[in-house]
Order: structure tokens, then sequence, then C-alpha cells
């Protein structure tokens, strides 16, 4: 619940003023407090549906597709397994601790949320 890791495409390490930039994004959209929701599809609809994700990953037959904000006002939408709020204004301040390779082209954000 105070933690969290996402896994993207970026073909470098982060700097210091990206890292900043993605904190001070997400903290605005925290302060929105954005409704999530969730859908259950196959990974072909997700990708159909517009949904991102690390697709070389090994998805099983039905992934969770979260939606953050409303389709005129999406902000995001992921193929995601964990566990999430229903609101995403309930999160409080995200902070990235830690960035790092997780395997070719792709980065991995660790944050915490206070």
């Amino acid at each position: 619940a105070e933690r969290l890791r996402f896994d993207f495409s970026h073909p470098e390490k982060m700097t210091d003023d990206q890292k900043k930039a993605v904190e001070d994004l997400v903290n605005k959209q925290i302060k929105k407090g954005l409704n999530v929701h969730v859908e259950e599809m196959t990974l072909d609809e997700a990708k159909a549906n517009g949904a991102t994700g690390i697709f070389d990953s090994k998805y099983g037959e039905k992934v969770k597709v979260y939606a953050i904000g409303e389709e005129e006002s999406l902000f995001s939408k992921e193929i995601c397994g964990g566990p999430h709020v229903e609101n995403i204004g309930k999160l409080g301040e995200f902070k990235i601790k830690k960035e790092q390779s997780s395997s070719a082209g792709v980065r991995r954000i660790k944050a915490v949320l206070n």
C-alpha cells in the first residue's frame, strides 16, 4: 500500500530532471482525485483498446487493464496486476526512490506514496 514499481520502455537511465518531471506530473494528477476503472480482457483486446504495457512479458490468458480518469480526459491506461485504489486522490505524495534497468530497453521505477 505504501510503495510501487512501474516498468516502462525507455532506452537509457533517467536524469534527475526527468525523475522530478515524472514526480510533478503524477502528483498533479493525484491532486485531481481521478477515478480508477478496472476491466479484465484478453491481451489482444487490451492492446486494441489502447492499453500500454511491456508486451513481451508473460501475461496470462486474461489481463487487468486499469484506466485512470474518464475516457474524455484519460490520464493513463495500463496493463497491470497489482492492487489499486478506486480514486488516486487517496494515494498521497508520489516520490521516486530508485530508477534502474529491468531488461533491455525497459526501465523500472520504484517509488513510495506518503
